[in-house]
Protein backbone atom coordinates (compact mmCIF):
# COMPACT_ATOMS: atom_id res chain seq x y z
CA UNK A 1 0.00 0.00 0.00
CA UNK A 2 1.08 3.71 -1.31
CA UNK A 3 0.87 6.12 2.21
CA UNK A 4 1.56 9.95 1.68
CA UNK A 5 5.12 11.61 3.03
CA UNK A 6 4.94 12.96 6.25
CA UNK A 7 5.74 16.66 5.47
CA UNK A 8 2.22 16.53 4.21
CA UNK A 9 0.32 15.20 7.48
CA UNK A 10 -3.33 17.02 7.64
CA UNK A 11 -3.68 17.53 11.27
CA UNK A 12 -7.56 17.38 13.17
CA UNK A 13 -8.31 18.32 17.23
CA UNK A 14 -10.41 14.42 16.39
CA UNK A 15 -10.55 12.09 14.42
CA UNK A 16 -13.77 9.82 14.54
CA UNK A 17 -13.75 5.97 13.53
CA UNK A 18 -17.43 5.27 12.52
CA UNK A 19 -20.64 7.44 11.39
CA UNK A 20 -23.12 5.51 13.36
CA UNK A 21 -25.43 7.58 15.35
CA UNK A 22 -22.50 8.21 18.33
CA UNK A 23 -19.86 8.91 15.66
CA UNK A 24 -22.16 11.66 13.69
CA UNK A 25 -23.54 12.95 16.99
CA UNK A 26 -20.20 13.43 18.52
CA UNK A 27 -18.71 14.77 15.03
CA UNK A 28 -21.56 17.40 15.24
CA UNK A 29 -21.06 18.47 19.19
CA UNK A 30 -17.56 19.16 18.58
CA UNK A 31 -17.58 20.38 15.48
CA UNK A 32 -20.27 23.14 16.85
CA UNK A 33 -17.98 23.84 19.53
CA UNK A 34 -14.71 24.95 16.89
CA UNK A 35 -13.13 21.50 16.88
CA UNK A 36 -11.48 20.37 13.83
CA UNK A 37 -12.91 16.71 13.17
CA UNK A 38 -12.73 14.56 10.26
CA UNK A 39 -15.12 11.76 10.75
CA UNK A 40 -13.92 8.04 8.70
CA UNK A 41 -16.32 5.22 8.19
CA UNK A 42 -15.84 2.19 5.99
CA UNK A 43 -19.52 2.79 3.78
CA UNK A 44 -19.59 4.78 0.76
CA UNK A 45 -23.04 6.16 1.85
CA UNK A 46 -24.12 6.66 5.66
CA UNK A 47 -27.36 6.01 5.34
CA UNK A 48 -27.18 2.28 3.95
CA UNK A 49 -26.85 -0.23 5.25
CA UNK A 50 -27.58 0.81 8.79
CA UNK A 51 -27.30 -2.17 11.84
CA UNK A 52 -29.95 -0.35 14.29
CA UNK A 53 -33.92 -1.29 14.78
CA UNK A 54 -33.82 2.82 15.04
CA UNK A 55 -36.65 2.48 17.95
CA UNK A 56 -36.14 5.63 19.70
CA UNK A 57 -38.06 5.46 23.73
CA UNK A 58 -39.84 8.74 25.33
CA UNK A 59 -36.72 9.98 27.41
CA UNK A 60 -34.64 10.05 23.83
CA UNK A 61 -36.93 12.18 21.73
CA UNK A 62 -38.27 14.34 24.42
CA UNK A 63 -34.30 15.54 25.07
CA UNK A 64 -33.22 15.70 21.97
CA UNK A 65 -34.11 17.32 19.16
CA UNK A 66 -34.71 15.92 15.90
CA UNK A 67 -35.17 16.67 12.01
CA UNK A 68 -38.31 16.56 10.13
CA UNK A 69 -38.95 13.71 8.85
CA UNK A 70 -36.48 11.44 10.68
CA UNK A 71 -39.50 9.84 13.41
CA UNK A 72 -42.00 7.75 12.46
CA UNK A 73 -45.85 7.79 14.60
CA UNK A 74 -45.44 7.65 18.24
CA UNK A 75 -46.40 4.24 19.68
CA UNK A 76 -47.95 4.05 23.19
CA UNK A 77 -49.26 0.44 22.75
CA UNK A 78 -47.43 -2.67 23.59
CA UNK A 79 -48.06 -6.22 23.49
CA UNK A 80 -46.09 -9.53 24.96
CA UNK A 81 -46.76 -12.57 23.67
CA UNK A 82 -45.92 -15.63 25.37
CA UNK A 83 -44.94 -18.84 23.22
CA UNK A 84 -47.85 -20.46 23.58
CA UNK A 85 -49.32 -16.81 22.15
CA UNK A 86 -50.88 -15.57 25.32
CA UNK A 87 -50.88 -11.42 25.34
CA UNK A 88 -50.69 -9.17 27.59
CA UNK A 89 -51.24 -5.79 26.73
CA UNK A 90 -49.89 -2.71 28.21
CA UNK A 91 -51.11 1.03 26.85
CA UNK A 92 -49.15 4.19 27.88
CA UNK A 93 -50.91 7.59 28.43
CA UNK A 94 -47.77 9.29 26.78
CA UNK A 95 -46.37 8.06 22.95
CA UNK A 96 -43.49 5.92 24.38
CA UNK A 97 -41.55 5.03 21.35
CA UNK A 98 -40.78 6.25 17.59
CA UNK A 99 -39.10 4.51 14.93
CA UNK A 100 -35.90 6.70 13.35
CA UNK A 101 -36.21 6.71 9.88
CA UNK A 102 -32.37 6.36 10.32
CA UNK A 103 -31.22 7.20 6.57
CA UNK A 104 -32.80 10.84 7.02
CA UNK A 105 -31.51 11.22 10.33
CA UNK A 106 -27.68 10.16 9.69
CA UNK A 107 -27.76 12.77 6.84
CA UNK A 108 -29.15 15.14 8.79
CA UNK A 109 -26.60 15.16 11.12
CA UNK A 110 -23.60 14.56 8.39
CA UNK A 111 -24.92 18.05 7.16
CA UNK A 112 -25.15 19.70 10.45
CA UNK A 113 -21.49 18.80 10.99
CA UNK A 114 -20.47 19.55 7.14
CA UNK A 115 -21.69 22.77 8.15
CA UNK A 116 -19.92 23.44 11.24
CA UNK A 117 -16.84 22.72 9.80
CA UNK A 118 -16.38 18.62 10.15
CA UNK A 119 -14.75 16.04 7.42
CA UNK A 120 -15.66 13.30 6.02
CA UNK A 121 -13.91 10.63 4.67
CA UNK A 122 -16.18 7.61 3.29
CA UNK A 123 -15.64 4.51 2.40
CA UNK A 124 -12.38 4.56 4.53
CA UNK A 125 -11.53 2.25 7.11
CA UNK A 126 -8.95 2.75 10.14
CA UNK A 127 -5.56 0.67 10.07
CA UNK A 128 -4.06 1.90 13.42
CA UNK A 129 -2.35 4.42 15.23
CA UNK A 130 0.80 4.99 16.97
CA UNK A 131 1.88 7.74 19.46
CA UNK A 132 3.12 11.29 18.03
CA UNK A 133 6.53 11.66 19.61
CA UNK A 134 5.96 15.33 18.77
CA UNK A 135 2.58 16.43 20.34
CA UNK A 136 2.03 15.48 24.37
CA UNK A 137 -0.84 12.50 24.08
CA UNK A 138 -1.14 13.02 20.02
CA UNK A 139 -1.70 10.02 17.87
CA UNK A 140 -0.67 9.43 14.17
CA UNK A 141 -3.66 7.89 12.63
CA UNK A 142 -3.45 5.74 10.05
CA UNK A 143 -5.90 5.93 7.16
CA UNK A 144 -6.55 3.44 4.15
CA UNK A 145 -8.73 4.34 1.48
CA UNK A 146 -8.77 2.25 -2.41
CA UNK A 147 -5.49 1.06 -1.12
CA UNK A 148 -3.62 3.95 -0.39
CA UNK A 149 -2.61 4.89 4.10
CA UNK A 150 -3.03 8.82 4.97
CA UNK A 151 -1.60 9.41 7.69
CA UNK A 152 -3.05 11.73 9.89
CA UNK A 153 -2.37 13.86 13.18
CA UNK A 154 -4.63 14.30 16.02
CA UNK A 155 -4.95 15.14 19.31
CA UNK A 156 -7.61 12.73 19.98
CA UNK A 157 -8.67 9.52 18.57
CA UNK A 158 -12.72 8.54 18.93
CA UNK A 159 -13.60 4.78 18.33
CA UNK A 160 -17.12 4.67 17.20
CA UNK A 161 -16.87 1.16 15.51
CA UNK A 162 -19.03 -0.67 17.02
CA UNK A 163 -19.17 -3.78 19.44
CA UNK A 164 -15.36 -5.25 18.16
CA UNK A 165 -13.70 -1.42 18.15
CA UNK A 166 -10.64 -1.63 16.48
CA UNK A 167 -9.81 1.53 18.03
CA UNK A 168 -10.51 0.60 21.83
CA UNK A 169 -7.92 -2.82 20.46
CA UNK A 170 -5.37 0.02 19.56
CA UNK A 171 -5.17 2.17 22.67
CA UNK A 172 -5.63 -1.23 24.96
CA UNK A 173 -9.23 -0.19 26.42
CA UNK A 174 -11.59 -2.49 27.36
CA UNK A 175 -13.53 -4.53 24.40
CA UNK A 176 -16.94 -5.97 24.70
CA UNK A 177 -17.14 -9.67 25.64
CA UNK A 178 -20.71 -10.16 26.39
CA UNK A 179 -23.60 -9.67 23.62
CA UNK A 180 -26.10 -10.89 21.42
CA UNK A 181 -27.62 -10.91 18.16
CA UNK A 182 -29.88 -9.29 16.21
CA UNK A 183 -31.82 -9.39 12.77
CA UNK A 184 -34.77 -7.61 10.70
CA UNK A 185 -36.31 -6.76 7.98
CA UNK A 186 -37.98 -3.16 7.44
CA UNK A 187 -41.14 -3.29 5.46
CA UNK A 188 -42.73 -0.39 4.15
CA UNK A 189 -46.79 -0.47 3.55
CA UNK A 190 -47.77 0.31 -0.25
CA UNK A 191 -51.14 1.08 1.05
CA UNK A 192 -53.59 2.15 4.15
CA UNK A 193 -52.06 2.31 7.33
CA UNK A 194 -52.12 0.22 10.84
CA UNK A 195 -52.41 0.88 14.49
CA UNK A 196 -48.99 1.86 15.83
CA UNK A 197 -48.03 -0.87 18.12
CA UNK A 198 -45.01 -2.33 19.36
CA UNK A 199 -45.40 -6.35 19.96
CA UNK A 200 -42.61 -8.42 21.43
CA UNK A 201 -42.65 -12.08 21.47
CA UNK A 202 -40.99 -14.46 24.32
CA UNK A 203 -39.41 -17.77 22.55
CA UNK A 204 -36.62 -20.01 23.16
CA UNK A 205 -36.60 -20.67 19.43
CA UNK A 206 -36.97 -17.34 17.76
CA UNK A 207 -35.08 -15.66 20.62
CA UNK A 208 -33.02 -17.13 23.06
CA UNK A 209 -32.44 -14.54 26.31
CA UNK A 210 -33.95 -11.87 24.04
CA UNK A 211 -37.26 -11.14 22.33
CA UNK A 212 -38.84 -11.30 18.89
CA UNK A 213 -40.19 -8.12 17.74
CA UNK A 214 -42.67 -6.18 15.52
CA UNK A 215 -42.10 -2.76 16.10
CA UNK A 216 -45.51 -0.79 13.58
CA UNK A 217 -45.61 2.60 13.63
CA UNK A 218 -48.61 2.39 10.53
CA UNK A 219 -46.00 3.32 7.97
CA UNK A 220 -42.75 1.46 8.54
CA UNK A 221 -42.87 -1.99 10.02
CA UNK A 222 -39.48 -3.92 11.79
CA UNK A 223 -39.80 -7.49 11.88
CA UNK A 224 -36.76 -9.06 14.04
CA UNK A 225 -35.80 -11.37 16.20
CA UNK A 226 -32.52 -11.21 18.68
CA UNK A 227 -30.83 -13.88 20.98
CA UNK A 228 -27.73 -15.70 22.18
CA UNK A 229 -25.88 -16.59 19.24
CA UNK A 230 -24.56 -19.60 20.08
CA UNK A 231 -28.19 -20.78 20.53
CA UNK A 232 -29.98 -19.83 17.57
CA UNK A 233 -29.14 -19.14 13.57
CA UNK A 234 -30.89 -15.24 13.22
CA UNK A 235 -31.48 -15.60 9.56
CA UNK A 236 -33.31 -19.07 9.78
CA UNK A 237 -35.18 -18.14 12.95
CA UNK A 238 -36.25 -14.60 11.41
CA UNK A 239 -37.66 -16.82 8.40
CA UNK A 240 -39.69 -18.81 10.50
CA UNK A 241 -40.56 -16.06 12.56
CA UNK A 242 -41.82 -13.91 9.64
CA UNK A 243 -43.98 -17.18 8.58
CA UNK A 244 -45.60 -18.19 11.31
CA UNK A 245 -45.82 -15.77 14.67
CA UNK A 246 -45.74 -12.77 12.18
CA UNK A 247 -48.18 -14.35 9.53
CA UNK A 248 -50.88 -13.86 12.52
CA UNK A 249 -50.85 -10.33 13.12
CA UNK A 250 -49.27 -8.76 9.72
CA UNK A 251 -50.93 -8.68 6.22
CA UNK A 252 -48.06 -9.54 4.12
CA UNK A 253 -49.77 -8.48 1.11
CA UNK A 254 -49.98 -5.19 2.17
CA UNK A 255 -46.28 -5.01 2.87
CA UNK A 256 -42.59 -4.65 1.10
CA UNK A 257 -39.52 -5.10 2.36
CA UNK A 258 -37.03 -2.41 1.56
CA UNK A 259 -33.97 -3.91 3.45
CA UNK A 260 -32.45 -5.66 6.06
CA UNK A 261 -30.14 -5.48 9.11
CA UNK A 262 -28.18 -7.01 11.24
CA UNK A 263 -25.23 -7.11 13.67
CA UNK A 264 -24.14 -7.56 17.68
CA UNK A 265 -25.66 -6.23 20.89
CA UNK A 266 -22.95 -5.41 23.42
CA UNK A 267 -24.97 -6.58 26.76
CA UNK A 268 -22.50 -6.73 29.92
CA UNK A 269 -23.04 -3.23 30.64
CA UNK A 270 -20.72 -0.30 29.67
CA UNK A 271 -17.14 -0.67 29.97
CA UNK A 272 -14.83 0.59 32.37
CA UNK A 273 -11.53 1.83 31.49
CA UNK A 274 -13.09 3.98 28.06
CA UNK A 275 -10.56 6.50 27.89
CA UNK A 276 -6.71 7.02 27.93
CA UNK A 277 -4.54 10.04 27.12
CA UNK A 278 -4.73 9.30 23.46
CA UNK A 279 -8.62 8.71 22.93
CA UNK A 280 -12.08 7.28 24.03
CA UNK A 281 -14.75 4.95 22.88
CA UNK A 282 -18.39 5.46 22.71
CA UNK A 283 -21.88 4.40 21.72
CA UNK A 284 -21.00 0.38 21.47
CA UNK A 285 -18.02 0.21 21.16
CA UNK A 286 -18.00 1.53 24.79
CA UNK A 287 -20.74 -1.04 25.93
CA UNK A 288 -23.11 2.55 26.37
CA UNK A 289 -26.10 -0.53 25.98
CA UNK A 290 -28.58 -1.34 28.30
CA UNK A 291 -28.23 -4.83 29.34
CA UNK A 292 -31.54 -5.60 29.44
CA UNK A 293 -33.25 -3.98 26.97
CA UNK A 294 -30.60 -3.92 24.84
CA UNK A 295 -31.42 -0.50 23.75
CA UNK A 296 -28.45 1.94 22.80
CA UNK A 297 -29.69 4.93 20.70
CA UNK A 298 -30.08 6.91 24.36
CA UNK A 299 -26.51 5.59 25.83
CA UNK A 300 -25.52 6.29 22.52
CA UNK A 301 -26.41 10.05 22.16
CA UNK A 302 -25.55 10.85 26.21
CA UNK A 303 -22.40 9.45 26.88
CA UNK A 304 -21.31 10.68 23.39
CA UNK A 305 -22.36 14.73 25.22
CA UNK A 306 -20.03 13.42 27.95
CA UNK A 307 -17.28 12.39 25.44
CA UNK A 308 -17.72 15.82 23.32
CA UNK A 309 -17.19 17.95 26.80
CA UNK A 310 -14.03 15.82 27.57
CA UNK A 311 -12.59 16.28 23.88
CA UNK A 312 -13.29 19.85 24.05
CA UNK A 313 -11.80 20.23 27.29
CA UNK A 314 -8.73 18.17 25.78
CA UNK A 315 -8.02 20.61 23.08
CA UNK A 316 -8.79 23.76 25.17
CA UNK A 317 -6.32 22.99 27.64
CA UNK A 318 -4.01 21.01 25.86
CA UNK A 319 -4.15 18.77 28.85
CA UNK A 320 -4.73 14.72 27.83
CA UNK A 321 -4.99 13.68 31.22
CA UNK A 322 -8.71 15.60 31.22
CA UNK A 323 -9.50 12.26 29.10
CA UNK A 324 -9.43 9.98 31.92
CA UNK A 325 -12.33 11.53 33.86
CA UNK A 326 -14.35 10.74 30.73
CA UNK A 327 -14.46 6.85 32.91
CA UNK A 328 -16.91 3.75 32.87
CA UNK A 329 -16.94 3.26 36.13
CA UNK A 330 -19.42 6.58 36.73
CA UNK A 331 -22.31 4.06 35.45
CA UNK A 332 -21.81 0.77 37.50
CA UNK A 333 -23.97 1.10 40.29
CA UNK A 334 -26.54 2.17 37.12
CA UNK A 335 -25.92 -1.11 35.13
CA UNK A 336 -26.01 -3.14 38.45
CA UNK A 337 -30.12 -4.31 38.22
CA UNK A 338 -29.93 -4.66 34.71
CA UNK A 339 -27.23 -6.93 34.63
CA UNK A 340 -28.77 -9.03 37.47
CA UNK A 341 -31.96 -9.21 35.29
CA UNK A 342 -29.94 -9.93 31.94
CA UNK A 343 -28.30 -12.81 33.74
CA UNK A 344 -31.69 -14.44 34.59
CA UNK A 345 -32.75 -14.26 30.74
CA UNK A 346 -29.82 -15.88 29.81
CA UNK A 347 -31.00 -18.97 32.28
CA UNK A 348 -34.31 -19.12 30.28
CA UNK A 349 -33.76 -21.67 27.57
CA UNK A 350 -36.97 -23.69 27.12
CA UNK A 351 -40.17 -22.21 26.27
CA UNK A 352 -42.06 -23.47 29.16
CA UNK A 353 -39.16 -21.47 31.11
CA UNK A 354 -40.87 -18.50 29.14
CA UNK A 355 -44.57 -19.65 29.88
CA UNK A 356 -43.69 -19.06 33.72
CA UNK A 357 -42.32 -15.98 32.85
CA UNK A 358 -45.15 -14.56 31.02
CA UNK A 359 -47.70 -15.83 33.81
CA UNK A 360 -45.24 -14.14 36.45
CA UNK A 361 -45.20 -10.62 34.43
CA UNK A 362 -49.65 -11.10 34.05
CA UNK A 363 -50.31 -11.00 37.75
CA UNK A 364 -50.39 -7.44 39.34
CA UNK A 365 -46.70 -7.22 40.31
CA UNK A 366 -45.76 -8.45 37.19
CA UNK A 367 -47.54 -5.75 35.38
CA UNK A 368 -46.15 -3.20 37.49
CA UNK A 369 -43.02 -4.10 36.61
CA UNK A 370 -43.72 -4.75 32.97
CA UNK A 371 -44.84 -1.18 32.78
CA UNK A 372 -41.82 -0.20 34.47
CA UNK A 373 -39.50 -2.32 31.95
CA UNK A 374 -41.50 -0.69 28.60
CA UNK A 375 -42.86 3.00 29.67
CA UNK A 376 -40.53 4.42 32.83
CA UNK A 377 -39.00 7.71 31.45
CA UNK A 378 -35.26 6.13 31.21
CA UNK A 379 -32.29 4.19 29.66
CA UNK A 380 -29.23 5.40 30.32
CA UNK A 381 -28.44 7.94 33.29
CA UNK A 382 -27.41 11.44 32.67
CA UNK A 383 -23.82 12.31 34.26
CA UNK A 384 -24.75 14.83 36.95
CA UNK A 385 -22.54 17.99 36.43
CA UNK A 386 -22.17 17.81 40.11
CA UNK A 387 -20.03 14.13 39.52
CA UNK A 388 -16.72 15.29 40.09
CA UNK A 389 -15.50 13.69 37.27
CA UNK A 390 -17.52 15.51 34.80
CA UNK A 391 -17.45 18.85 37.29
CA UNK A 392 -13.71 18.59 36.28
CA UNK A 393 -14.59 18.58 32.74
CA UNK A 394 -17.06 21.51 32.94
CA UNK A 395 -14.28 23.31 35.19
CA UNK A 396 -11.62 23.14 32.76
CA UNK A 397 -13.54 23.41 29.82
CA UNK A 398 -14.78 26.57 31.49
CA UNK A 399 -11.21 28.01 32.59
CA UNK A 400 -10.22 27.60 29.14
CA UNK A 401 -12.78 29.77 28.26
CA UNK A 402 -11.72 32.78 30.52
CA UNK A 403 -8.24 32.61 29.73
Amino acid sequence: MRSNSPEKLREFDAVIIGAGLAGLHTARRLSASGVSVLLVDRKEDIGARVHTTGIFVRKTFEDFDFPEGSLGIPISKVVLYSPLMRRLELESPAPEFRIGRMDVLYRSILADANRFGAEFLNGARFAGSVPDRSRKGGSLVRVEKKGVIDNIRTRVIIGADGVGSAVARDLGLDTNSKWIVGYEKVFTRSAGSAEPRLHCFLSAGFAPGYIAWIADDGKECHVGVGGYPDRFDPSEALSRFIDSRAAEILDRNDLTETESRGGRIPVGGILKRIANKRGLLIGDAAGAVSPLTAGGLDPCLRLSDFAAEAVIARTRTDKPKVLLNYSGDIFEKDFSTKLIMRAGLRFLKFDFQYEWFFRALSSSPGRMLARKIFFRRSSFPDVSSSDPRRKRVLESIDAAGAR
